[in-house]
């Protein structure tokens, strides 16, 4: 399995970039989101990588981020989701997007990817809902290049920037903390996670106890 391809764009396309590995050319497919934010050709740039294995077809698919990558694994478990449709999931919302949406149950928002249809999109929502939690728990870990490749590629703006400690999602721990504490207090994973998505989309920067505060007021039942 390959899970991580670095070296030198060779070219970007409409759907993918080949990327050189030391006089290996790799042609990786990516989203629209992705393909924008890489640099141009000849530039250092590192992907995580999900290797599609068919009877008569072998495709790579790119992300910057774990968080995208586990969302597209996650995306393909769904009946009548491919590849393509995943990818035009995550290059619509970004792996954050689709969180919140799958969290709080938005499936208009999935419906807004390009060969969605309202049917899968609720199919996706239904699915996975229940999932959110652990994968809004892995924050937003980056691939970095090797020590041979000069640059790093963590998100657009970092692509020029000095190296630097791989930049996280501001309250990603603090998401984890307050969905485990929702569910040592009996709530389903599920209703747990839309609040806490809910509460961090309101409050970016809330902590722990503020977060779990802000999702039990989302969660009271009202009359």
């Amino acid at each position: 399995m390959i899970g991580r391809i670095a070296g030198r764009i060779e070219y970007k396309a409409m759907d993918h970039v080949l990327i050189d590995v030391r006089g290996v050319g790799y042609m990786v497919f990516c989203s629209d989101r992705t393909l924008a934010s890489l640099p141009g050709p000849g530039e250092a740039v590192a992907l995580y990588t999900e290797l599609m294995v068919r009877e008569d077809l072998l495709q790579l698919f790119g992300f910057p981020t774990l968080v995208e990558k586990e969302w597209h694994r996650l995306l393909l478990s769904v009946q009548g989701v491919g590849a393509k449709a995943s990818l035009a999931i995550l290059g619509t919302l970004g792996p954050d997007g689709v969180s919140r949406a799958i969290a709080l149950g938005d499936w208009n928002a999935v419906k807004a990817a390009k060969g969605i249809g309202p049917k899968t999109a609720q199919r996706v929502v239904n699915e996975l809902k229940d999932k959110a939690p652990s994968v809004m728990a892995m924050g937003q870990g980056t691939v970095t290049t090797p020590d041979d490749v000069p640059e790093v590629v963590e998100t657009p703006a970092a692509a020029s920037a000095p190296r630097s400690k791989p930049a996280s999602k501001p309250n990603a721990s603090a998401q984890a903390e307050a969905l485990s504490a929702l569910g040592n207090l009996g709530y389903a994973p599920g209703e747990a996670a839309g609040a806490v998505a809910q509460a961090a989309g309101e409050a970016p920067d809330a902590g722990t106890s503020d977060l779990i505060r802000a999702a039990l007021k989302l969660l009271a039942p009202t009359n």
